[in-house]
């Protein structure tokens, strides 16, 4: 089975043909970073214009990539929730245009679960060999979402941890910010941390009881502000024009490596928690979050299998949405061509 799937659900417009749920013949990213990257952070109006002007060519690309035409696809899938509004209504509106003119099915899946499935994404030629034992404990962490999940298999999926505050990604990006480092955040922030001492300073970790699931980033952004900038009412560092202090590269990265350190060091401590309620056989760790150098390698001494996506399936696209949507086609659940895109408020409302 083929499918040809889209992604609009925040800043990134994507397209993707997928075979057999693993294998990817086409996985096209138009992204946004250079339109959002002077506010630090993303602008739903600007991504939703941005979506309008990338959809078609981006479905183009990815059809013309894997070498088929709309009449040759089994099912069109789109991530309808959660999201921006305005970034939804653009996939959700091009997807169910394209199953009604074709007359294929319209399969809509939810984002953070794709998350977890990327981690069976691969070549189609080579798909990734492994494949989670359930029941399994996953972790969806990015700039928006920062959860933990009980899989007792691809779509029976129960949330049972998240964040109070920040997600870890967007920590990563307003930390980024303080030190005067660009935008997107994470990357900039792994490679310096791989330069410091992850033991120069010793921020805090928010555990929130000893039996908690859920995170808090806020506390740790907070710290790395007082110890950039100084601490209100004891003194302050004198700033450089228009940036942080001026402190030496060593400091910045000794920092970045303590920061990185702490926000690693509570993401595991709490998968281990999560792990042990759930009976877990396996880890899943999925979303953008997930290509980070130092999470990648504190899992490797977890003591279960952990599985996580190949790197160019961390970040938003559409190959995992179209790999999950094959899974509810094989179980005969298909949706209505009134399919809603569901925003996050609604979302965390549980509407």
């Amino acid at each position: 089975m083929r499918i040809l799937a889209i992604e609009s659900t925040c800043d990134e417009t994507g397209a993707a043909v997928v075979e057999g749920g693993r294998g990817v013949l086409s996985n096209v990213v138009a992204s946004q970073v250079e339109l959002h990257a002077k506010y630090r952070g993303v602008v739903p109006e600007i991504a939703s214009r941005a979506h309008i002007e990338n959809i078609l060519p981006v479905v183009r690309e990815a059809c013309a990539t894997a070498g088929v035409e709309l009449r040759d696809v089994d099912a069109v899938a789109v991530a309808h929730r959660p999201g921006l509004i305005g970034s939804l209504l653009v996939g959700v509106t091009a997807a169910k245009s394209l199953a009604w003119a074709s007359g294929k099915p319209l399969i809509g899946v939810d984002h953070v679960h794709a998350h977890l499935y990327s981690v069976m994404l691969g070549d189609v030629a080579k798909p990734q060999a492994a494949v989670p034992a359930f029941p399994a404990v996953g972790l969806v962490c990015s700039g928006g979402h920062t959860a933990l999940y009980e899989l007792r298999d691809w779509l029976d999926v129960r949330l049972i941890g998240s964040t109070i505050d920040d997600a870890v990604g967007e920590a990563y990006d307003k930390v980024a910010a303080l030190l005067g480092l660009g935008y997107p955040g994470g990357p900039i922030v792994d490679r310096l941390a791989a330069k410091g001492d992850p033991r120069a300073v010793e921020f805090p970790r928010s555990l929130l009881g000893k039996e908690s699931l859920d995170f808090s980033f806020s506390g740790l952004k907070t710290a790395v502000l007082y110890r950039v900038y100084g601490v209100p009412g004891r003194g302050a560092r004198p700033s450089t024009a228009g940036g942080p202090p001026k402190i030496s590269e060593q400091e910045l990265a000794d920092v970045a490596a303590s920061f990185q350190a702490a926000c690693v060091d509570v993401i595991v401590r709490k998968l281990r928690r999560a792990a042990k309620v759930v009976g877990a056989r396996s880890v899943i760790v999925g979303g953008g979050v997930s290509a980070n150098r130092g999470l990648r390698e504190a899992m490797k001494g977890f003591g279960l299998p952990v599985l996580v996506p190949g790197l160019e399936y961390c970040t938003d696209n559409a190959a995992m949405s179209g790999g999950l949507a094959h899974v509810y086609a094989e179980r005969g659940i298909v949706s209505e061509l009134d399919l809603d895109a569901v925003p996050y408020s609604q979302f965390v409302a549980g509407v």
